[in-house]
């Protein structure tokens, strides 16, 4: 029996790549058709064109699939690296991961902090192709299935009491939760089950105005309801650590981190 490998999966999934190149391929059958069989000269410029097109997309994407895979560039796990840099916390307690997809950040939580409490919640879906089932065992190959819990939830509604948890971080995931529409109360739900004196980091396209509005109010209005500190980052995607070509209005671009002390 084969032995059972890390898969953290990959922020440009296989099954976004394969149509692009699958299309492309189509249009080089059409530009050999055009040319050779049809001979329709202006059907043969348009198909090369499309075929350009197409074919530029699917490279630009692999590359980026490269440099995010843990395997290869390895951005992913500097974007984690990041966040988790921005957390002032003693590990001495539970956290949250909120949207933990295949359960990396969880695990790099784990292996960081090993006093505390992991717990690792998200949707998942056959859109990212990440599992609870993967999340275990990534889990259980890094050693510390132990002290980590993965469980289906929503994002806009956590099944946890108020002031849960001591710690609570979330990376690029606030802005795909379809249940709710008003992307600060994704937020203010994340921040709700974190304990008064707890810390939080999260990371999302805090700078896109059509899902958050306008973030310094939002963050000053925070201040004002009582989060003991907080602090906001904007185009995070300018950070040294990640290439300029990832700035793509369908890549990253309008990031933001929210962290600080409740």
């Amino acid at each position: 029996m084969s032995e059972k490998r890390l898969n953290y999966g990959n922020w440009v999934p296989l099954n976004m790549i394969r149509p692009l190149w699958g299309v492309s391929g189509i249009w080089l059958v059409v530009i050999i058709a055009n040319g050779f069989v049809f001979q329709n000269i202006i059907g043969g410029i348009i198909s090369i064109c499309l075929f350009v097109a197409f074919a530029g997309m699917s490279f630009y994407m692999q590359i980026c699939r490269n440099v995010f895979s843990f395997e290869k560039g390895g951005l992913m796990g500097q974007i984690h690296d990041f966040l988790l840099d921005h957390m002032q916390w003693d590990g001495q307690g539970k956290l949250l991961d909120i949207g933990c997809g295949a359960g990396a950040l969880s695990i790099k939580c784990a292996k960081k902090y090993p006093q505390a409490a992991i717990t690792g919640v998200d949707y998942w879906g056959s859109e990212w192709n990440y599992a609870k089932e993967q999340c275990e065992s990534n889990a259980k190959i890094e050693g510390v299935e132990k002290r980590i819990i993965f469980q289906k939830g929503d994002a806009a509604e956590l099944d946890f009491a108020d002031e849960t948890f001591g710690a609570a971080v979330s990376n690029f995931v606030f802005h795909e939760v379809r249940s709710q529409p008003v992307k600060q109360l994704v937020v203010r739900e994340a921040l709700r089950v974190v304990k008064k004196g707890g810390v939080f980091v999260f990371h999302d396209m805090f700078e896109q105005k059509k899902l958050y509005g306008d973030m310094n109010a939002f963050i000053e209005q925070l201040r004002k309801e009582g989060i003991t500190e907080i602090h906001y980052i904007a185009n995070t995607e300018k950070e040294t650590f990640i290439p300029g070509f990832l700035s793509a209005p369908w890549m990253l671009k309008n990031m933001g981190l929210i962290y600080g002390v409740k």
